[in-house]
């Protein structure tokens, strides 16, 4: 790491502290620890710290309290808070003052180096953003084809003004980073950026989560909690695949986003909300508007500046250049050196098509950084998907179920049969993978 990114642990245990010390040390951080939320204080009036970890339940003065000390005093530096004790109304306070991960303890390597390594991504691109050396064109978004710098321009307008804004494209293409990217360089990036998965929402519980709910509201409602537009008060919400909100959620979403304000459940107190709505879909929003599956006047209200994001197949000579991202980002993680690949596997890559477009080539370039022990990489190494890929015979006459067939039969061979992360490549839920794969074998027995 060229410019080591400096930690400040706060825990009165000092097993922790000794954890988080022998974990991050190693990676290239400089770790500093203190037990005592007024030792921390200090500490940082003399060093300039870019992330603060802190425990929730501390002598005297709590994790939260050094959040909003940090949040007052330091808006440069980002914040973790760590916890034996988690609970959503916890996690839910301390995102709203200002933490920018939660993690309970305990908590494995792999979580913690992964949610550091979120936090350090989002400082390192504030300081590109910074840098007079570097001009600020690409918001740590990897790419450098002309379709990726429409993409780039469209940000920068976008970040400018206080505008909703709606981010088209297939799933993997990286709507969610340039979301963020729009957040984190407009007049909002102090504030909760808040991601919101429309589609895993149920519809009873609508309400309750975006608006939150006051105790007693309703049967199990033992506590009061936060809805996500009060934690994005004055920040940004990321309403992801808004596409496939139900009817119910578009209601909600329009009256909120018409009138800027709300009422919790089992409340009638009006409450104020400053949010900016980033909305992103891999559907057509207008042709689910003109066969009257979604409000047009809510798609007027998201769309007032569009971004479309380009797919993988599209973007020329960017497949190389995030495969030496991805392959220098992952080899680092397991301590080796990137490995390389034979001239026929990149003309391979090069070749493939990407179905689930930078997700799967992310993905790929994992599976084989763990899995292959040689170097160079070679076409053989590669899915079969990739190695045989050369259009079959009559293929054009095939019916779309057995172009899904196909195309998920390659996506599980090339996460190695994991189903959570075949489920990401295609951009689907685990449930819906799992009913396409019932389908699949009905349809195997039935051609047995």
């Amino acid at each position: 790491m060229s410019d080591r990114i400096r930690v400040l642990a706060v825990d009165d245990s000092k097993a922790t502290l000794e954890v988080l010390k022998r974990n991050l040390q190693p990676e290239g951080y400089e770790v500093f620890t203190c037990s005592r939320v007024d030792e921390a204080v200090a500490l940082l009036e003399g060093l300039d710290i870019d992330l603060v970890i802190t425990d929730y339940r501390m002598p005297e003065s709590t994790g939260l309290d050094l959040i909003k000390h940090v949040r007052a005093n330091f808006p440069d530096t980002d914040i973790m808070m760590i916890t034996g004790y988690p609970s959503i109304p916890g996690a839910v306070e301390a995102i709203k003052d200002g933490a920018g991960e939660y993690l309970a303890k305990p908590f494995t390597t792999e979580e913690l180096l992964t949610s550091v390594s979120r936090i350090v991504e989002r400082l390192q691109r504030r300081r590109v953003l910074a840098s007079s050396d570097t001009p600020p064109d690409n918001f740590g978004i990897i790419g450098t084809s002309p379709e990726m710098e429409r993409v780039f321009k469209r940000i920068g307008k976008a970040a400018a003004t206080d505008a909703n804004v709606l981010i088209s494209g297939e799933s993997g293409t990286g709507k969610e980073l340039v979301a963020r990217a729009v957040h984190y360089n407009s007049a909002r990036r102090t504030a909760s950026f808040v991601p919101v998965n429309c589609t895993a929402i149920p519809d009873s519980l609508v309400e309750s989560e975006l608006f939150g709910h006051v105790k007693g509201a309703f049967t199990g409602a033992k506590d009061g909690r936060a809805g996500f537009f009060e934690i994005a008060n004055g920040g940004s919400i990321f309403l992801d695949e808004i596409g496939d909100a139900s009817p119910n959620m578009q209601a909600k979403l329009l009256r909120v986003i018409q009138s800027k304000e709300f009422c919790k459940v089992g409340s009638s107190i009006v409450h104020k909300v400053d949010t900016r709505i980033l909305a992103a879909s891999h559907k057509d929003l207008r042709s689910l508007v003109a066969e009257g599956s979604f409000r047009e006047d809510l798609f007027y209200r998201i769309n007032v500046v569009d971004i479309p994001v380009p797919p993988l197949h599209e973007r020329g000579d960017d497949i190389l250049v995030l495969i030496n991202h991805f392959l220098s980002r992952f080899a680092h993680s397991m301590h080796r050196t990137p490995p390389r690949f034979t001239d026929e596997a990149l003309a391979a890559l090069r070749r493939h098509t990407w179905p689930g477009n930078v997700r799967e080539l992310e993905n790929l370039i994992q599976r084989l950084v763990v899995i292959v022990d040689h170097d160079p990489i070679e076409l053989a190494d590669l899915p079969d998907s990739m190695r045989f890929s050369l259009p079959r015979e009559g293929s054009v006459n095939r019916s779309l179920a057995e172009v899904e067939f196909e195309h998920i039969k390659n996506v599980l061979s090339m996460v190695g049969g994991n189903k959570t992360r075949a489920a990401e490549v295609l951009g689907i839920n685990r449930k819906t993978l799992r009913e396409k794969m019932k389908r699949m074998e009905g349809r195997t027995t039935d051609d047995d």
